[in-house]
């Protein structure tokens, strides 16, 4: 076989929601599954890490190759009568061999096949599908002559490759591609497809719990111990009527730019996914304080412009102490954001969890509301009659116009003669929500000031 790259120009992303082929990659862990993963997928997407179990749901990625479209899996690794979280992350894999048209069996060729590959192999007999051995870390010719031992596995010939430098990447792609099934037609596409929604908040509140819930099966792995979640995790649901896309992501402690290591590319990926989604749900523990991670959290959904659902989670620990001490947490720490949409679940017992999907469509509904303009401009010349701005140095700046300029989230332009108070915008603000709604919507605000002799207006953004 000989020495290939793929490049990420040989890859593009999917443009339709057609049914693709399924591939799995599987393994032991720390053989390279994620890092083949991204090979495959031609960018950098599952998190990587020399460190085993880093990945311990399984993970779908769109990829595609000489026009050719298809999924790819991540999962965690694999062991045999795994106990406690590992035990999770094995049926995370096992479910998704389940469910793939084509198993990638990544092994390691230095180490060759070990009693847990083997065991896998058995199972991989059982399941009657394509199967691939994928003889990972053969970085050069040398270690080549160690990949046919892997024929002992029982499941054809095996594929020397380097997901790390990507030697025989493009030779696999193409055998992969001769062993996918040919998918029905684009009849069963979407014509619009499922409003996305990301589960976010500080580790340990229950995001995976919740989506399980919601999903009433384990779709993904949930474990006590902090941290569980790496990558964000797609699922679609039927909820109440409507089938949802919902994102499980990684629980942030840390800003971006002080995280390390896995935490630090999980950070991005939580943040790209809020970034992506419609609407972030931000999950709180009501059973402890506010914290500042929580109130990171809650910003970083309000400063990527997304509709917003706080949900408190864990009510089934609530007790009436805690709920007095509660309502004034929230009366102190939450009063910016007053206009989010308010829901009290217990995603362990299911309690409430059907509040979710109307409280969402709700908060779509204010992020994709639109005021006309001359109703806007009545509206705006009522309210500053009623109280006009104050007066500074003798003088108070008019507003000559206002406009909505967009919308998701929705967008204000107002036109003045001078600069307004800061006050004076969050007040126009206030009154704006009061009057039309946009609940559970951040909402821009900006103040293009008449210019003076040769002085640029001044901005005033607001949220």
């Amino acid at each position: 076989m000989t020495q290939d790259s793929t490049t990420p120009s040989d890859f593009a992303t999917p443009e339709t929601t057609e049914p693709t082929p399924v591939v799995a990659v599987v393994g032991r862990p720390n053989v390279g599954k994620s890092t083949l993963v991204n090979r495959l997928i031609g960018r950098r997407q599952a998190v990587v890490e020399d460190t085993p179990g880093v990945t311990r749901d399984r993970i779908a990625y769109d990829a595609q190759w000489n026009g050719r479209r298809f999924t790819v899996v991540d999962t965690g690794g694999w062991e045999p009568d795994a106990e406690g979280r590992a035990a999770a992350i094995a049926a995370q894999a096992e479910a998704a061999m389940a469910t793939a048209d084509v198993i990638m069996l990544v092994v390691d060729a230095l180490v060759g096949a070990t009693d847990v590959d083997e065991a896998a192999a058995r199972v991989l007999h059982r399941a009657k599908k394509p199967v691939i051995v994928v003889a990972n870390k053969v970085d050069d010719a040398r270690a080549e002559s160690d990949v046919s031992a892997l024929w002992s596995l029982g499941l054809g010939e095996p594929f020397p490759v380097s997901a790390l430098h990507g030697r025989g990447s493009g030779d696999l792609l193409d055998v992969l591609l001769a062993k996918m099934p040919t998918m029905p037609s684009a009849d069963q596409r979407l014509e619009n497809g499922p409003r996305r929604v990301a589960l976010v908040g500080r580790p340990n509140v229950g995001k995976s719990s919740l989506l399980n819930q919601l999903a009433k099966e384990d779709r993904v792995v949930v474990d006590s111990v902090a941290g569980t979640t790496v990558d964000p995790v797609d699922s679609l649901i039927e909820l109440d009527g409507e089938t949802w896309q919902f994102v499980d992501t990684a629980g942030l402690r840390k800003r971006v730019k002080q995280a390390s290591g896995t935490e630090y590319y999980a950070s991005l990926r939580t943040q790209s996914a809020v970034e992506a989604a419609e609407v972030a749900v931000v999950l709180l523990d009501s059973s402890e304080p506010i914290s500042e991670q929580d109130q990171r959290v809650i910003s970083q959904a309000v400063d990527a412009g997304r509709a917003l659902v706080i949900a408190f989670n864990k009510w089934d620990l609530v007790d009436e102490d805690r709920r007095y001490y509660l309502d004034r947490e929230i009366d102190r720490e939450l009063k910016r954001i007053t206009w989010a949409q308010r829901v009290n679940i217990s995603a362990m017992t299911g309690r409430a969890v059907t509040k979710l999907a109307p409280a969402i469509r709700t908060a779509l509904a204010g992020w994709e509301q639109r005021v006309p303009t001359g109703e806007l401009n009545q509206w705006i010349s009522a309210l500053i009659a009623a109280r006009p701005h104050p007066v500074r140095a003798g003088k108070a700046p008019r507003v000559l116009f206002m406009t909505q300029a967009g919308i998701r989230p929705p967008k204000f332009v107002l036109f003045t003669s001078g600069r307004l108070d800061p006050q004076y915008v969050r007040f126009i603000e206030r009154r704006l929500r009061e009057d039309f709604g946009f609940t559970g919507s951040p909402i821009a605000m900006t103040v293009k000031a008449r210019e003076r002799r040769g002085k640029p207006g001044g901005r005033t953004p607001s949220r």
